[in-house]
């Protein structure tokens, strides 16, 4: 079977196009997480929108809304860079509130397009995962 260059050449760009889908953390993202505190694991969305040099951040959990503000962050030959949110931003670091809690979290895109994390609140003495699975 003989394939034209033109052919070759879209085929290679919707590859491309795929490959490049996840980059940056944007979209909507079902939650799944555990607690702190030993407190169980919990569900959600999560909402990521690029607001110029940042994250907009988002999470509606079991009835509970947090915001954030996140930053983006890339990893390059070892090396993890943090500043103004960007396309190819692999990774999103997040400071967020919800009535009088604050708290920090760090996420990193994995190979299948997830993106997984660890946060803690404000006063906290443990860390806790959450994972974020794009809808």
């Amino acid at each position: 079977m003989k394939y034209s260059i033109k052919m070759i050449l879209l085929a290679a760009s919707f590859i491309f196009a795929a490959a490049t889908a996840f980059a940056a953390p944007t979209g909507t993202f079902d939650v799944v997480g555990t607690n702190p505190d030993g407190n169980g694991e919990y569900r959600g969305t999560v909402t990521v929108t690029r607001t110029g040099e940042t994250y907009s951040v988002v999470w509606d959990v079991q009835g509970t809304r947090f915001v954030g503000t996140g930053l983006g962050a890339i990893i390059r030959d070892g090396q993890i860079t943090v500043g103004p949110a960007q396309k190819a931003d692999t990774g999103i670091s997040v400071a967020y509130v919800s009535d009088s809690s604050f708290g920090i979290a760090l996420y990193f895109e994995q190979d299948d397009g997830t993106w997984k994390g660890v946060w803690t609140y404000g006063g906290s003495e443990r860390v806790a995962s959450e994972n974020w699975y794009r809808r």
